[in-house]
């Protein structure tokens, strides 16, 4: 079984940029529409002292959430206060879905604080049918514009949720990019359904 640790914060420090900020907009863009080498850019968790993280209730159940704190222990949200830059080229990550677990975690973005919790449906704890083979989480202060059709990716609309992020691996790379893509089209459209 998966370890129970999550959303622990994390930066990644991005050698090339497949994304951007574009100036005057709060929107990421997928480099300009240009085609992107194969090696996009290395992610490394660092930890971070400052942000700490409060499990409340019982894994595995409706009322479990993942709290984050200040350095003085006072709440904060994953989405809205911990920042996007670091500075350098240096993000952070919010790790929502840790590698090689299965449960579908995710910032509550209509409760206090945003905590992170499992996601439902019909009443039911949902999860995926494998294990995930990478860190799956947010970047904060950012947001998927529903009213958007955005022509980087085919003409999706945001899905009005902090922007999704995949940490991948350098070594795995390929085979990661082929099982997200699949993922994102098996599970992640589904829920739009």
């Amino acid at each position: 079984m998966a370890p129970t640790t999550i959303a622990a914060p994390s930066s990644c420090m991005l050698l090339k940029t497949p994304f951007s900020l574009k100036r005057g907009s709060k929107a990421l863009s997928l480099n300009n529409g240009r085609r992107l080498s194969k090696r996009l850019f290395s992610c490394n968790a660092i930890y971070n002292p400052q942000v700490r993280i409060k499990r409340e209730g019982q894994p595995k159940t409706l009322n479990y959430r993942v709290f984050f704190e200040d350095a003085s222990g006072k709440k904060i949200s994953p989405w809205h206060d911990v920042p996007l830059h670091l500075g350098n080229g240096v993000f952070n990550f919010i790790v929502e879905i840790p590698k090689e677990s299965s449960a579908k975690m995710e910032v509550a973005t209509v409760e206090l604080y945003t905590p992170i919790k499992q996601d439902t449906k019909k009443g039911k704890l949902r999860y995926y049918p494998y294990n995930i083979n990478w860190n799956y989480g947010l970047l904060p202060q950012t947001w998927e514009d529903p009213s958007f059709a955005n022509s980087e990716v085919e003409g999706a609309f945001g899905d009005n949720d902090p922007v999704d992020v995949v940490e991948i691996g350098d070594s795995v790379m390929a085979q990661n990019l082929r099982l997200s893509e699949q993922w994102f089209r098996d599970h992640k459209s589904d829920e739009e359904k």
